[in-house]
Parts: C-alpha cells; structure tokens; sequence
C-alpha cells in the first residue's frame, strides 16, 4: 500500500433499503452519518432515507448521466483523505445502478474500497422463488423495444433461474413475451413492489402470468422482479459461445452482451468481450 492510500479517505459502497426504509442495518446508518460526502442516484430519494435517520450528511448526485464528471471530483475528495458513500435510490450500487465508474477510478487512484452489504431485489426475489438456485443468471433490465427483448431472450433459455427487472410501463409486454419464448407452462415469480406495503409475490405457469397482471389495476404499477424457472439441463452439447454472443450483441451493448454471454458459457468476460470488438 502506497503512503498516498494511507492519506486517502475510503469509499463506502453501501446497500440501502429496496422500500421498506426499516431495512436499513445499524453499521449502514453508522457509516451514512460518519462520512463526508454521500454520493446517490437521486438526492431527493437519498434525503428522504437521511432524515428519517436525523442523519445531516451532505449529498451529491451520481447517476447515469454525470457518473463519470461527478466521479472525477469524488476520487479527488477520497483523495485529499475526504470518507464518501456510495448510494443507489434502493439496494446495492453498481446492480443495474450507477457506480461501477466510481468504484473502478477509486480502485484505479490506490483508494480503499468497502462494501456494506445489505438490501438486494435480486437476492430478496430468488429468497422467495422456490426455484432451487446452486446459482443463478442476474440479467438486470431487458431491452425496452420489444424486438431487442425477443433476442435477448433467446439466449436465456438456461438449466438454472434467471431473474429480471422490470419498469411498470413494459411489464405487460415483458410477461407475453416470456410466454410465446418459454411456453405456457413454464413458471415465473413475480415479485411486485418487494417489502413496501403493497407487496406480493406470486409464482405461476406463464401462460396466467397475463390474466394476473390484469386482475387488479393497481398491479401494472410498482417496481417488479421477475425469476424465471431453470428450463431442462442440455446434454452434454456444448454451448456455442459465438451464437450467444452473436444474439446478445443484436439487443444488448457490447458490454452488456459480453458480461451474459460470459454467465451462459462460462467463457471468461474479456476473451468474448475481445470477440465484439472484432465482429
């Protein structure tokens, strides 16, 4: 360790609640008032969890928008031995959130990086699923066009579950769109507004997952998490690495397209990530 990472200060990656805003541990508050600086997606949301805490920590936005230029001033903060914290609006920072840049130029400058672990929509849903998971493919949001998200999910017809987010706007399409890939009979869980008050969790077959949405108006609002049941195991035939790829890159930045193509083959991230660069 350099002199300069004794100096510095350290960024806190702190999970934080997914809505029920009694979720949040003692250490994530301890470390929320003790910091200089708390970096979040949105900080009118973020305040909204401060005050319910008595907690007066200056905020300053992060999100997808600024990420890089406000990281910038944040490493420098760390830098001249300021403590920051990084928030999302709900769960952990960097899944499907911003944060990821900030964490890599915090570990690029020598700066120490601590994770306080806590609230996740993913771990929360495949917890409440019932789909047996020795592990699982987190895909985060789909594509929102419906063509985009009809490719993606070509790829994911897997031997284990795999879990999306979804917007209110798309769920609808999402829903009949997982039905005519994966048929009628295979199992969803859908988990809607996940520990808020209007909560619910419901499994079953795809082909219902249609007429349940459309029961009650109120359900085509909120925030979803949807875990797909793990379809048969393949024999023994390897998975082609270059039509995964070639079928995520069709939906999905080259990036993203790397990262689950990596999950579905097992292939490392950067060799297939190497691939899109040349295709």
């Amino acid at each position: 360790m350099t002199l300069e990472s004794h100096r510095s200060g350290v960024l806190y990656v702190v999970a934080t609640p997914i809505g029920n805003l009694s979720d949040a541990s003692p250490r994530a508050l301890d470390t929320l008032k003790s910091v200089d600086l708390v970096a979040c997606e949105d900080t009118r949301t973020t305040r909204t969890l401060l005050a319910r805490h008595g907690i007066a920590t200056r905020t300053i936005a992060l999100h997808e928008h600024n990420e890089r230029r406000a990281s910038a001033g944040l490493v420098e903060a760390l830098r001249a031995g300021k403590n920051v914290a990084l928030v999302s609006d709900a769960g952990t920072p960097a899944l499907s959130d911003p944060g990821a840049w900030l964490v890599r130029e915090a570990h690029r400058a020598g700066i120490r990086v601590s994770p306080l672990p806590g609230p996740s929509a993913a771990a929360a849903a495949i917890s409440v699923s019932g789909f047996a998971a020795p592990r699982f493919l987190f895909a985060g949001f789909l594509p929102a066009t419906r063509a985009a998200r009809r490719k993606a999910l070509q790829a994911l017809d897997l031997p284990w579950p795999v879990v999306f987010y979804e917007a209110p706007h798309r769920i609808a399409d999402t829903l009949g769109d997982l039905a005519e890939r994966f048929g009628p009979t295979r199992e969803l869980t859908i988990c809607r507004e996940l520990t808020k008050k209007f909560e619910e969790v419901m499994r079953l077959p795809l082909g219902a997952a249609a007429g349940w949405l459309g029961e009650r108006a109120e359900r085509s609002q909120g925030e979803f998490v949807l875990v797909l049941e793990p379809g048969k195991e393949r024999e023994t035939r390897a998975v082609d690495e270059d039509a995964v790829l070639g079928v995520l890159l069709e939906a999905m930045s080259p990036s993203e397209a790397a990262r689950l193509a990596a999950k579905i083959t097992g292939t490392p991230k950067k060799l297939l990530y190497r691939k899109t660069l040349k295709s």
